[in-house]
């Protein structure tokens, strides 16, 4: 598929994120709130150290690597995502300012001012955005690669059970950084390592 197409598809998702944020309140919507869990796995600070390990990893990865390999332009790609997801949906929370769950009983609590930021979810888009340019890079010769998917699926499940997020939350937050990674593979630079002022090293691992 080529870079219009691409770009066409995450078009796409993003409008599809907004519609899925009016839709989520109607009588027929899947918007409820789950009963408070901040226990085992689905621990808040679990939730947080996952997303804290692959930043480090992947901007790591990325400084590690290098832009010259295929692994390592992948990781610049993923740093890439990041940044575009991050942008989207703070965009977007900022617009919609929807109460969280544990704010509010009420799904349809939409525009309610600069400080209710429920939609849609950043950290579940920040960690989708993170596999996705891996999966779309690696999966036809590494389909066990698919696996990678279950870290946004785990934490947006997470952050239902804390009452941070509502169900359309969680799958916008999906559909957004899931569009900026598919972005970011399309690019064939990684935008993010080529405004890196001259003279900054990357790729540790060639230089020791």
């Amino acid at each position: 598929m080529r870079f219009p197409e691409r770009l066409v598809v995450v078009l796409i998702c993003l409008s599809w994120a907004g519609d899925q944020a009016m839709a989520g309140c109607a009588v027929s919507g899947i918007d409820h709130k789950l009963a408070y869990d901040n226990s085992g796995i689905w621990k808040r600070s679990n939730q947080l150290a996952l997303e804290n390990a692959m930043l480090i990893t992947t901007l790591g990865g990325a400084l590690w690597e290098g832009g010259e390999t295929r692994l390592g332009k992948t990781y610049w790609q993923s740093v890439d995502s990041v940044v575009i997801s991050a942008v989207s949906t703070e965009a977007l929370k900022h617009t919609f300012t929807r109460k969280r769950p544990s704010q509010t009983d009420n799904p349809c609590d939409f525009f309610q001012g600069g400080s209710y930021e429920s939609f849609p979810s950043g950290e579940v888009g920040a960690i989708a955005a993170m596999v996705t340019p891996f999966v779309f890079e690696y999966a036809k010769e590494h389909p066990t690669i698919y696996a990678l998917e279950l870290l946004p699926i785990y934490d947006a499940v997470a952050r239902m059970k804390v009452q941070g997020h509502w169900q359309t939350d969680v799958l916008a937050g999906f559909a957004v950084g899931t569009a900026a990674g598919y972005y970011a593979n399309s690019r064939e630079e990684p935008f993010i390592l080529n405004l890196l002022p001259h003279g900054v090293a990357v790729g540790a691992r060639y230089r020791w």
